[in-house]
């Protein structure tokens, strides 16, 4: 059985120093948001009396806290539960849907690739990505959280 050594979780940049951050910071936000729906039409951003947007709405961003709520707890409950099969009428899991856009790569002509040329240069590359998503995840989270307490009557209610 693999054991993870006590050097490595104590690391702070270690991968899994960071899942357990965002991990802590989003059941933090669950425990500390007990209406949630309150979140419904405040805006993600602060903004100042007289301040008007600078960037236009895009269809693609959240547009309240109550929206990028229900995203951080997808994003929790996939890294707890692992990513399920998503189209539950085709049956088709995350492992196939990557088989078969792998093969249809192939016939439609690109170049195969060689599998084990690039492991590392791809591993490095995702894992810095994960740690940049997971830093921003738990940023937004600790962010959505204090803004709750703010909104609701600045955490005297709470713990």
């Amino acid at each position: 059985m693999m054991q993870i050594s006590s050097d490595s979780a104590s690391n702070k940049h270690s991968l899994i120093n960071v899942m357990h951050r965002f991990m802590a910071a989003a059941n933090n936000m669950d425990e500390t948001i007990m209406v949630p729906s309150l979140l419904r039409d405040l805006p993600l951003e602060e903004q100042g009396v007289g301040e008007m947007e600078e960037e236009p709405q895009c269809p693609n961003k959240q547009r309240d806290m109550y929206e990028h709520y229900l995203l951080l707890k997808s994003i929790k409950n996939d890294m707890e539960w692992g990513l399920l099969k998503r189209e539950m009428s085709s049956g088709t899991s995350f492992l196939e849907m990557a088989v078969k856009q792998e093969e249809q790569e192939t016939v439609t002509g690109e170049a195969p690739r060689d599998e084990n040329s690039d492991l590392e240069h791809q591993f490095h590359f995702h894992l810095r990505g994960l740690f940049g998503v997971l830093s921003k995840l738990t940023l937004q989270a600790d962010h959505l959280t204090n803004r709750y307490k703010r909104e609701i009557g600045g955490g005297n209610f709470l713990r």
